[in-house]
């Protein structure tokens, strides 16, 4: 593949709810634009974007994929994403190099919940877009209805560009309303020009005039202008709208068939005339040797700069860091560092990625993208530069996963190989988390939800051949006491020879600090007790809140104080003063009303204001305590407080609830003490455990 300049660059991220045709329209792009002389089905295995096995096997995209094409005297990036929300980190990172969005919609199904989380993704990052409202072959597509419902969850930045014509039943071309001119697909994406028919006037005319208000609505003169009743040049209009869609003040609605590989012509067209070059998006870095502020404005006169924006870690193609180039020329056969580890590399092959296919290239210029091999020391995140403009880009930040699940080794032996592989998944994918619960003994997996552990867990075993057993997390539960006991722990062992004697007095109460495990203090007199047996006492004390009598969790917020004892001149020992203060513990735990305690987290649940009871009722009776409703953009925030067992399958029931519209966030907040039905429910099946 040739070297592209930057000015004749896009890099174009494809957005939409799952299933809604994205994968097919990137084939039908491809095809249009010659890469391809065969369609690729989704249904067959063979489009160019879902090539990994887990994709062919489940027919939707998880990764999100690269497909350069040649238009014209451009090269376009395509960055196929994934619809499914448990795949959200594949899309942020498409969207970390992309200058501009497509919105797919399918006919069929209409604006759907990915298609507004798409809109609020460009929103945040504030990436200009269109729609592209696909499976316009289908007789039951209303292209007029979707029009009314994002115009009406959009306002009037909503501008359609065309209008469907059909005859028949059928979609045989469409109005180009910018042009005001009929047009008649001859052969898939291929049109001629043709009359306007007439029963497409009164609808034109509505779009029209939309289509006007919102160039109307960009400028002050033509504001004016439009008021005035004057009509606007079609310089004007073609001038206004290039400009608005680069500002976000429009976004035009396109329409087609990928199937049918039509209307794709006209997308490439609107991508050239409408989308942004790179260097409309500017990035801020540091110089870290002169310390001072580096532009990376896609200037390729500049030293090199550029930042990994995705890892893939196969076992079978190897390792790729694929990165966007902000500044200068990245060439192959250079050495370059890794400003974010101050590590330097040599960059020996440098690629084009096109799904799975590698294409070998000398040079990428300012604002493309590319796939470097074998980094070994370079991760998702990492600035790369030339040694004399050590420049570090801001890491990026990922959606934070909260679905996790407990796992272990399905055969034994395998766990440093699990450890191995899982650290090639996290390379690949940012939001997945491991975490070891060294106070629960568990070692545990957090990902975007239920489909993202199973897919992970999937590819541990296909690519890497590792089996994990999951099940569901054992809850981090404490165990305290509520009041002031006295006790008696007394050592004696005889077995011939020197014998193990030790007597402790002690005092157990509550130490009113969950944060702090415990405190020791002594108040020994007359030398019951020799000073040199006190560390041995706290030890004893120290084991013991590993494991609490009540239910086996750790303990915590106990206040242990030595008062009394005795001791043999010739069998005390440390051991056996260690033993004494385990047997008082156990004794006075228990006598002085033990309770368990549970981890309750913060909350926070983002839904629109018609799911808002529906939450609430649930929270409720998930033992939450909701502390407050606050609206946040279009939305509302329910605060609440709740135990974190009932945390566990949430993400499912919320999305059931929703529809997909519901997001939530947890933070841990503090211990409370658990109810009695909570507490004999636990201590129950600890001794089912310890039965077994």
């Amino acid at each position: 593949m040739d070297k592209w300049k930057t000015e004749n660059i896009r890099n174009v991220a494809i957005l939409g709810h799952g299933s809604c045709g994205k994968t097919t329209l990137v084939e039908a792009l491809a095809y249009t634009a010659g890469v391809t002389e065969r369609l690729g089905r989704v249904e067959e295995g063979n489009t160019i974007s879902d090539y990994d096995k887990e994709e062919i096997k489940r027919l939707f995209s998880i990764h999100t994929s690269i497909v350069p094409i040649q238009w014209k005297s451009m090269k376009i990036n395509l960055l196929d994403t994934p619809g499914y929300f448990d795949f959200a980190g594949e899309v942020e990172e498409a969207m970390y190099a992309a200058d501009a969005a497509i919105i797919v919609v399918s006919g069929k199904s209409g604006v759907e919940v990915g298609t507004r989380k798409a809109w609020d993704l460009c929103e945040r990052l504030a990436i200009p877009r269109m729609f592209f409202v696909t499976d316009m072959d289908d007789s039951q597509t209303d292209f007029g209805k979707i029009v009314r419902e994002l115009t009406g969850l959009y306002g009037k930045k909503i501008a359609p560009f065309h209008l469907p014509i059909r005859e028949n039943g059928e979609f045989t071309g469409f109005v180009n309303v910018v042009k005001r001119k009929g047009r008649t697909f001859i052969k898939n994406s291929e049109y001629k020009e043709r009359e306007i028919p007439e029963e497409a006037e009164e609808e034109l005319n509505q779009y029209r005039e939309l289509l006007l208000e919102a160039v109307a609505e960009t400028d002050e003169v033509l504001l004016e202008k439009y008021f005035n009743g004057e009509a606007f040049t079609q310089e004007e209009i073609s001038h206004a709208l290039r400009a608005s869609v680069h500002e976000n003040a429009i976004v035009p609605i396109l329409m087609g068939s990928g199937v049918k590989v039509q209307g794709t012509t006209m997308l490439l067209q609107a991508i050239e005339k409408y989308f942004p070059k790179p260097e409309a998006n500017p990035v801020i870095g540091i110089d870290q040797k002169k310390r001072e502020e580096f532009i990376g404005d896609f200037d390729s006169e500049k030293p090199m700069t550029a930042q990994v924006f995705k890892t893939i870690a196969d076992p079978f193609i190897g390792k790729f860091s694929l990165v966007k180039v902000y500044s200068g020329i990245l060439k192959s056969d250079t050495s370059i560092l890794n400003v974010s580890k101050g590590a330097e590399e040599k960059l020996s092959r440098l690629y084009v990625l096109r799904g799975k296919e590698q294409i070998q290239v000398d040079a990428l210029e300012a604002g493309d993208i590319g796939a470097i091999a074998k980094m070994s020391s370079v991760v998702t995140g990492d600035s790369l530069a030339a040694k004399e403009a050590p420049v570090l880009y801001e890491p990026f930040t990922f959606s934070k996963p909260y679905t996790y699940v407990r796992y272990e080794a399905a055969k034994e032996g395998d766990d440093d190989k699990i450890s191995q592989a899982l650290q090639k998944l996290l390379e690949e994918d940012k939001t997945l988390k491991i975490e070891h619960d060294v106070s629960s003994h568990q070692t545990l997996l957090y990902g975007m939800g239920d489909q993202h552990i199973e897919v992970a867990l999937s590819k541990l075993f296909n690519r890497y051949k590792v089996e994990l057993n999951i099940s569901k997390p054992r809850v981090p539960y404490r165990e305290t006491i509520r009041k002031r006991v006295s006790v008696q722990g007394k050592y004696k062992k005889q077995s011939g020879g020197h014998g193990q004697y030790a007597d402790v007095h002690m005092d157990f109460e509550p130490l009113n600090d969950l944060e702090q495990a415990y405190q020791f203090d002594e108040c020994i007199f007359g030398g019951a007790v020799p000073k040199n047996y006190f560390p041995a006492v706290e030890k004893g004390v120290v084991e013991s809140l590993a494991k609490g009598p009540l239910a086996g969790y750790p303990v915590v917020g106990i206040h242990a104080t030595l008062t009394d004892g005795s001791y043999h001149p010739v069998d005390s020992s440390e051991l056996a003063f260690k033993m004494a203060a385990i047997q008082a513990f156990r004794q006075g735990f228990m006598e002085a009303s033990p309770v368990l305690l549970e981890p309750v987290v913060s909350l926070k649940v983002v839904v629109p204001d018609k799911f808002t009871g529906d939450v609430m009722g649930d929270l409720n009776k998930r033992r939450g305590k909701v502390l407050g409703i606050s609206p946040v953009k279009n939305k509302q925030e329910i605060t609440a407080d709740i135990p974190l067992s009932e945390v566990f399958g949430y993400s499912v029931a919320l999305r059931s609830m929703t529809g997909g519209y519901g997001e939530f966030s947890y933070e841990f907040a503090r211990y409370e003490q658990a109810s009695q039905e909570v507490q004999e429910k636990v201590v129950k099946e600890s001794k089912e455990q310890h039965a077994v």
